[in-house]
């Protein structure tokens, strides 16, 4: 985690106020908006890397609810590949604020969440939007890659 520690539940991503502190929650109907801090009112950024889920129920709120489209990395520690592509799939988070959420979902922790959505090979890209797979995409590929399945998949969403 970073220094704004991001941690996601069932509700919506809850981060801490880089002025005063204190703990605030984005709901994920509400991504892409502006929030601010509950208590000193500082405009609090989307999030601008990937968030790790490690709950199936917090997986199923983030995809189901959010507001914007949600890039997800299946991926594994033992993975070369999945090494590989995890600094792209990091500058990718850090070009979508307000546009896109990324999350990474480590397959060995979920692996009942992997077999139930058929993630047979990884790394595997898959994008999420009103609790519906949008598109799916395999394999180590660059930044610019990514963004243009992501951007390709939300367009195809809002149409």
């Amino acid at each position: 985690m970073t220094e704004r520690s991001i941690e996601p539940d069932e509700r919506g991503l809850v981060l801490t106020c880089p002025k005063c502190g204190q703990r605030n929650r984005m709901v994920y109907a509400r991504l892409g908006q502006k929030f601010r801090c509950a208590q000193c009112h500082t405009e609090l950024s989307s999030p601008s890397e990937p968030i790790e889920v490690k709950k199936e129920s917090v997986f199923e709120a983030l995809t189901g609810q959010s507001s914007l489209p949600v890039l997800v990395d299946f991926w594994a520690p033992w993975c070369g590949p999945c090494k590989m592509v995890a600094p792209e799939v990091a500058k990718v988070a850090s070009e979508g604020p307000g546009r896109w959420i990324v999350a990474k979902v480590n397959t060995e922790e979920l692996p009942g969440l992997a077999q139930r959505l058929r993630i047979n090979a990884i790394p595997l890209m898959a994008v999420f939007k009103g609790g519906r797979e949008l598109a799916r995409q395999a394999g180590a590929v660059p930044a610019s890659a990514i963004r243009q399945f992501v951007e390709q998949a939300g367009q195809a969403a809002s149409r």
